[in-house]
């Protein structure tokens, strides 16, 4: 990465350009500018920023701007396949426990808190119960009525 800014470096002073112009015209803050010049990717936190900027960067230099982002994810490469199973595992975990910890740390109020959908069993049951007693009745009141219809027949047939 500083092969890359030193070349950035040179061309821009070789064109006669300021670090001030290049920022006001790429509306990019000098510091990054700086950052990148000087190969600093660790003041990034987003890789991806950085490849955006060093594009930009280049195609405002009048540089083979697909060439240097080939140079650019090579040095990604190297640098980030250097990086042990181990640590990433690591970092992974850290990054977990500390979600978690967040988690545990939260502040819940009723009006921000979270409520687990949850079936409650005592309204299934009363729900139930209550379809089987109204079920019971409809059937209850049709053997009634059949019932004193078969009586009434009788009676009649009697008279």
């Amino acid at each position: 990465m500083e092969e890359i800014g030193n070349l950035f470096a040179t061309t821009r002073e070789a064109a006669g350009i300021s670090l001030k112009e290049v920022s006001e015209d790429l509306t990019i803050e000098e510091a990054i500018l700086e950052n990148i010049e000087d190969g600093r990717t660790g003041a990034f936190p987003d890789v991806f920023e950085l490849k955006k900027f060093v594009y930009n960067y280049a195609k405002y230099l009048g540089l083979d701007a697909e060439k240097i982002i080939e140079e650019f994810n090579e040095y990604i490469f190297e640098v980030t396949s250097k990086i042990p199973v181990k640590e990433i595992e690591k970092q992974v975990s850290e990054i977990k426990k500390s979600e978690e910890e967040a988690k545990e740390q939260k502040v819940i109020s009723p009006y921000t808190k979270e409520e687990k959908k949850q079936v409650n069993w005592i309204y299934l049951v009363t729900l139930l119960i209550v379809v089987g007693c109204l079920i019971f009745s409809i059937f209850w009141c049709i053997k009634q009525i059949t019932n004193k219809l078969v009586i009434d027949n009788y009676i009649s047939e009697r008279m």
